[in-house]
């Protein structure tokens, strides 16, 4: 056993203690809380004896009620040796945004891949161990230690101490210091090739040295305090998959077409690749198909990546001919044809299929990669095929297992069942582009580039999920989004929302097993909508419509409330649709008295819609089956949205919601001016103050125990209505935020990339956005503003966005702090004349404002000639060298 004193440094308030908890060598047993001592000026400490090895340990924060304020998410680690009995140990509270935390991650363990750690042991009784944490990226860096003492070199540059690197982070060094009273001293990095040295930031590091020569003293110093401009910083770029083109490809790009984007990428000395999500999304076989985040499968890839070319077996030659032919026609086209795409790349790969099928059946590697994946990928195949059986995805219209019942689905799997080779094409496809997938992300990690996908943060509902784990989801509400930037009427995903208990229940098992599969490709990974992980915006299934959403969880309002607040509550003024005919005059127009007689009722000079068209969905129903010559469906939706509070039919009894911009609504200005007062002040209440708290426990309740299961740099799109609480939560989670310059957070009218901290993603658009030379012309009187006071130019701006001031927008947001600064590839192009598209509107690949929306976009440039364009390409690496990243 060995003895063990603990001590650290901790603030604490009032009231609050700090415990321990320590997980022992031998057992692995996680010891309970254990309280610590307060000794003096902020010192805590704790005396235990342990075994000898390897313990890991963290400390938390109790308030005086017991509750935990404050825990340490990354911990400690003490390594015990024979050659010491006792031990004290000097530590400091390890937060998770700390730099040796938020960079140590899957891109530094690629980088230092093949590396040898050494593990440290003292060749004699030193008194002091020197460790701290230091994820350096560059390999000819490594750690040394300079100090007061002349063990230490005395601060000559010439006699420091180097550290050995005994695993990616950590740097490790015994000194032998019992002649010194008290020392000062500071860590440095060391260029191995230029021997150049570098201090860290901040003040000189004390020790004070104890003369018990059998006490091994430990300074845990854990974190290397960085300079900015040593932190790893790299720019990238962002594109689509099937956004690629190239001579090989079918039409679409391809898993395959990766591995030329990571040629241009070195040379262009772009260290990051950011893709968008690449799961399967085959539901109906249409071009509505296309929208990349409503997967019918969150660990299924999409069959139109796969490249026919690169498959275990070839096309016979019998269909070469006829396959390059078509493969000519579909890669001339300016973008993708999706369904000419699908259906041929099926058609071809069935074909490869049956013609190889005995030797597929008995293939060792392809049966080990179903068992392997079996827990999901067996439903997963028995999905599609009762999908193609039945001509739906909807699984609730299935006339065999409409409900999932794991026994009967298994049937499919055995050889003797009508439907077994259907089955396992499905799977073979799917192991065919994990081989193709796996060999891309192979290439590029040995050019030493990192890869970063994208999480969606919605399912969709019909997708094999919801058909397998049904309890998990609300598969009676609807996902969104509220009204933003991108349109007045919010969003409605159409995806079911979260059942969070179930899912808290299990500990989070479902998505520690979602971020286990992505992490087995990727280094990095954006979480679309992490505003989800605070609260969701949820519609009922009646809305069609954004607007009809509201947040979950909230805090309600109550009958109660609005009596106490002197608003005498009318429940069919404020919660029904309010129309006079002044307003059917103003929004109908000439349809007014088509829309009477069809639709709506008249009471005492006041109009309601009849019961069989008093919901959105009924109303499109309705249309579905007739015609809109009229163009009156969306204006109908609209006076259905005519309301100031939606209903909520709880266990608790009714609730009520405003509605989101419940001032702009028309009935609104048809109340009394008192009453707007008090509904207004209700409102801003409501969507920006009395949820934060609630909205931040979620988040920390959800994000630490996802955090702690995947090793990728996690980043999180941020953008539309945030809450105050979600960049304090991302902040102290070290989760990167997402700044697109003309999409501020503040009230201004764009963002400076200048203002970016270091846990930052910078960028000029997104895959939501227009591009910046269609946004150039959206709006002249903000395109003046932000050419004369960002872009600091004199006199009017262009009519159109040159390729010079394209080149400094992107040398701005190049030269920040910003971890990553990572640009979609149609505004590298728009930095030259020769490589813009001609079709500026062509490169839009998507409107959030639409749904559903052709995703198709496709580079106007093969890849093969952007790697030729040796000048544009070396001038992209000027920027980003000069740039430092």
């Amino acid at each position: 056993m060995k003895k063990v004193q603990f001590n650290i440094h901790y603030r604490t308030a009032i009231g609050e203690s700090l415990f321990i908890k320590i997980k022992e060598p031998e057992t692995g047993k996680v010891s309970e809380e254990e309280e610590l001592n307060y000794v003096y000026e902020s010192i805590w400490r704790f005396d235990k004896e342990i075994e000898e090895g390897d313990a890991e340990y963290h400390f938390l924060v109790k308030n005086v009620a017991g509750k935990i304020v404050n825990e340490e998410m990354s911990g400690h680690l003490l390594s015990t040796y024979s050659s010491f009995d006792s031990y004290c140990i000097f530590d400091s509270w390890n937060n998770k945004n700390f730099p040796e935390n938020y960079l140590n991650n899957k891109i530094l363990h690629n980088v230092l891949k093949g590396r040898e750690f050494q593990k440290i042991k003292p060749e004699q009784k030193e008194s002091h161990l020197f460790t701290v944490q230091a994820p350096l990226y560059n390999k000819d860096e490594k750690i040394v230690l300079l100090g007061s003492a002349p063990e230490l070199g005395n601060w000559n540059l010439n006699h420091y101490i180097e550290m050995l690197q005994t695993d990616t982070i950590t740097w490790e060094v015994f000194v032998d210091l019992s002649d010194n009273i008290y020392v000062e001293y500071k860590y440095a990095i060391l260029n191995t090739k230029t021997r150049e040295i570098v201090y860290e930031n901040g003040p000189n590091r004390k020790v004070r040295t104890a003369s018990n020569t059998e006490t091994l003293n430990v300074l845990h110093d854990h974190y290397f305090k960085f300079p900015v401009e040593k932190l790893w910083r790299v720019a990238g770029v962002a594109v689509p998959v099937f956004s690629l083109r190239s001579e090989n490809s079918f039409g679409v790009g391809e898993f395959a077409d990766l591995k030329l984007l990571a040629d241009w990428a070195e040379q262009t000395k772009l260290a990051m690749l950011q893709i968008l999500p690449i799961n399967d999304t085959t539901a109906i076989h249409q071009w509505t198909d296309s929208y990349p985040y409503a997967a019918i499968s969150v660990y299924a890839l999409h069959p139109q990546y796969l490249s026919l070319e690169n498959l275990t077996y070839p096309l016979s030659e019998v269909l070469k001919e006829e396959y390059e032919s078509e493969k000519k026609r579909l890669n001339l086209l300016s973008q993708v044809d999706y369904e000419a795409v699908m259906s041929e790349k099926l058609r071809y790969l069935k074909t490869i299929f049956n013609e190889n099928q005995s030797d597929i059946f008995t293939d060792k590697d392809f049966q080990n990669y179903r068992i392997q994946n079996s827990n999901w990928l067996d439903a997963y195949a028995v999905f599609c095929t009762l999908r193609d059986i039945y001509g739906t995805p909807d699984f609730s219209k299935w006339k065999t297992l409409s409900v999932y019942n794991a026994e009967e689905a298994n049937r499919f799997l055995g050889s003797d069942h009508k439907d077994y080779a259907t089955v396992i094409f499905h799977i073979w496809v799917q192991y065919q582009l994990h081989l193709q997938l796996t060999a891309a992300i192979d290439y590029i990690h040995s050019k030493g580039l990192a890869i970063k996908g994208d999480l969606p943060i919605g399912i969709y509902r019909h997708s094999v999920e919801a058909w397998t784990e049904p309890e998990l989801f609300g598969m009676d509400f609807q996902a969104g989004a509220p009204p933003d930037e991108f349109t007045d009427l919010g969003q409605n995903w159409e995806f079911p929302t979260y059942n969070w208990k179930v899912m808290k229940d299990n500990g989070y098992q479902w998505w520690k097993n979602r971020f286990t599969a992505l992490s087995q490709y990727f280094d990095a990974m954006r979480i679309d909508h992490i505003l989800g992980f605070f609260r969701i915006w949820r519609m009922p299934a009646s809305a069609v419509q954004g607007i009809l959403g509201s947040f979950y969880p909230t805090i309600p309002v109550t009958k109660k409330e609005l009596e106490d607040k002197k608003i005498g509550f009318d429940h069919d003024r404020y919660c029904k649709p309010f129309i006079n005919a002044e307003i059917l005059q103003y929004v109908l127009e000439d349809a007014k008295d088509v829309v009477i007689n069809t639709f709506l009722i008249e009471d005492k000079g006041l109009y309601h819609f009849r019961p069989e068209y008093n919901t959105q969905r009924k109303i499109e129903s309705y249309f579905k089956e007739h015609d809109d010559s009229l163009k009156i469906k969306d204006k109908l939706y609209y006076l259905l949205a005519n309301v100031l509070f939606l209903e909520e039919e709880t266990e608790e009894g009714i609730l009520y919601h405003p509605r989101f911009n419940l001032s702009k609504t028309f009935s609104y200005q048809y109340l009394e001016e008192e009453i707007k007062g008090k509904l207004f002040g209700l409102y801003i209440n409501y969507f920006f103050h009395r949820q934060d708290q609630m909205w931040k426990g979620n988040a920390m309740d959800k994000l630490p125990m996802l955090l702690q299961a995947t090793d990728m740099l996690i980043c999180g799109e941020d953008l539309g209505l945030v809450p105050e609480v979600v960049p304090e939560v991302m902040e102290h989670l070290a989760i990167l935020a997402l700044k697109v310059q003309r999409s501020p957070k503040e009230n201004i009218a764009f963002y400076n990339p200048q203002n970016a901290t270091y846990l930052n993603v910078v960028t000029t658009s997104s895959h939501d956005t227009s591009t910046l030379r269609q946004w150039w012309k959206e709006d002249r009187v903000l395109t003046q503003k932000y050419y004369n006071e960002q872009l600091n130019q004199n006199g009017k701006a262009p009519e159109e966005l040159t390729p010079y001031l394209a080149e400094i927008i992107m040398k701005q947001h190049l030269n920040t702090e910003a971890m990553l600064a990572i640009f979609p590839i149609q505004e590298f192009f728009a930095t030259d004349k020769d490589l813009q598209n001609p079709d500026e509107n062509a490169e839009r690949i998507n409107v959030p404002a639409i749904f559903p929306h052709y995703w198709r976009y496709r580079m106007h440039i093969g890849l093969e000639d952007l790697l030729k364009n040796k000048s544009f390409n070396q001038k992209i690496a000027n920027w980003v060298t000069v740039s430092g990243r």
